[in-house]
């Protein structure tokens, strides 16, 4: 006969247990934040060159994440004062601000952001004070050119313009000079890790002085139109360029000994137009989608769209963030020939760009139809934008900040045929898509065309710098 066996249970052990992880848990946690707080003041009080990068990182993220929100009210406001129709006709006019005094400089503010990093290593102090004025010049310069020449384009062929555009284009392309100067002493100022200098004047300033003048024209009983828009665009633009070099040439005069100058514009050219044509792909990927949707539909569909894309592109304030404050370190490595520190360096920055805007995609996209509806009942609509948009975001981001890596490292020249390419597709696919499928179509193109860009330029800094871009070969350890 067999016997049960009853083993006997100790009431006190389970309790005992509980207890005994409830205090290992505890102590975990306390690690962890024991962790969070070491690295945070290492990061604040460490002079470490990876500390610098971190606080320069920080810097430029907290400049950007203000800035966003400041751009993101300034449209709001704009947009409830004027309108659907003339706050689209005020963002088609804008866009060619943007295009037109970023292509004035002739690339020389990406330069900048190379070469100032390897004449501080290399105690080239003549060529960078050389650099610094006469990138200025040049800047100025080219933007006065551009202007000129729009001025004369448009009255030569105003009796093609839509009449409601072409007072505000008139006043618009006033901007160009010293939005090529602001854009070119940005990128002094990243090459010399002076973030203050570089973003806070473009990325705050202005716009505070952009929705200043308005309120002093509304107060004023002007009407709120594009018209109005642009006159004050021209104000915010003048007096941040103007004070921007104020600061710059103090900066300049307490860190940089004095000295004779060497220009070497030349050789610096020959550096700068692939990054011209780079950077002209760049911004032909980021406005081809506005540029088409005027073409093909109303000023009130260009204002839905605009306000659908710059909301979902709040999510890239972090990729550029993370690019503005690595840029010169990659250039800096590189001249060092630190290629080791350079690969761990680049998968902080990988990481630094995607989880943050994986993050912001979600909060956006779960509160996105509410933002829409700050800028007017009808705007609601591009939500669908959105929706299609953040892929081509998320694609971007989870490469990291390739295309600086690459322009920083003399791959300027195929990083800019990636971009280049990509712009092309960018253009074709958007007058198929527009015609067709409206809104959702230029979403669609422009999506599609980021995230080729995003792809190919992974490949190029795989196949040339063998470092590997994608986020799921840079995952952190735990």
């Amino acid at each position: 006969m067999k016997t049960a066996t009853v083993e006997s249970l100790d009431p006190a052990a389970a309790p005992r247990a509980e207890t005994g992880q409830r205090r290992s848990a505890i102590e975990d946690l306390r690690g962890l934040l024991s962790n969070l707080l070491k690295q945070t003041r290492d990061v604040l009080l460490s002079d470490g060159e990876r500390a610098r990068t971190q606080r320069d990182a920080l810097m430029a993220f907290a400049v950007r994440v203000l800035s966003a929100g400041l751009l993101y009210l300034t449209q709001i406001v704009l947009a409830r004062w004027m309108g659907g129709s003339e706050y689209g006709i005020y963002v088609s006019v804008w866009t060619w601000v943007l295009i037109l005094g970023a292509v004035s400089h002739l690339g020389l503010n990406l330069a900048s952001i190379r070469l100032a990093p390897v004449y501080r290593e290399t105690d080239d102090f003549n060529r960078l004070r050389g650099l610094m004025h006469s990138v200025r010049y040049v800047a100025l310069g080219g933007g006065t050119v551009v202007m000129a020449a729009g001025l004369a384009g448009v009255w030569f062929f105003q009796d093609h313009i839509q009449n409601a555009f072409v007072l505000p284009i008139y006043l618009a392309l006033v901007c160009v000079p010293l939005y090529a100067l602001t854009d070119v002493q940005d990128g002094i100022g990243r090459g010399n890790a002076w973030m203050g200098i570089a973003l806070i004047p473009p990325y705050l300033v202005r716009p505070l002085l952009l929705l200043t003048a308005m309120f002093v024209a509304y107060a004023f009983g002007l009407p709120m139109d594009a018209t109005t828009a642009a006159a004050a665009a021209i104000v915010a633009t003048w007096l941040t360029g103007l004070l921007q070099a104020l600061f710059l040439n103090s900066r300049m005069r307490m860190t940089i000994p004095a000295g004779p100058r060497i220009s070497d514009l030349p050789a610096w050219l020959k550096i700068s137009l692939p990054l011209l044509v780079m950077m002209s792909a760049e911004l032909l990927l980021q406005n081809t989608d506005i540029l088409v949707v005027t073409r093909f539909m109303s000023p009130a569909d260009v204002g839905i769209y605009f306000a659908a894309g710059k909301t979902m592109a709040l999510i890239m304030f972090v990729h550029y963030a993370v690019g503005s404050a690595v840029a010169h370190k990659f250039a800096a490595l590189n001249a060092r020939g630190d290629h080791a520190g350079l690969r761990n360096f680049v998968k902080d920055a990988v990481n630094w760009t995607f989880w943050p805007s994986l993050a912001s995609a979600l909060v956006i996209l779960a509160l996105g139809k509410p933002l829409l509806s700050l800028f007017g009942p009808q705007f609601a609509s591009g939500y669908p934008v959105m929706c299609i948009l953040v892929v081509g975001f998320l694609s971007r981001s989870a490469m990291g900040p390739a295309e600086y890596l690459l322009n920083m490292l003399g791959e300027q020249k195929l990083c800019a045929a990636v971009l280049f390419g990509a712009a092309l597709l960018n253009i074709v696919l958007n007058c198929i898509l527009v015609p067709r499928l409206g809104l959702v179509g230029a979403a669609s193109a422009t999506a599609i065309s980021l995230t080729s860009a995003a792809l190919l330029n992974a490949i190029v800094v795989w196949r040339r710098l063998d470092i590997q871009m994608p986020i799921w070969r840079n995952l952190p350890k735990f």
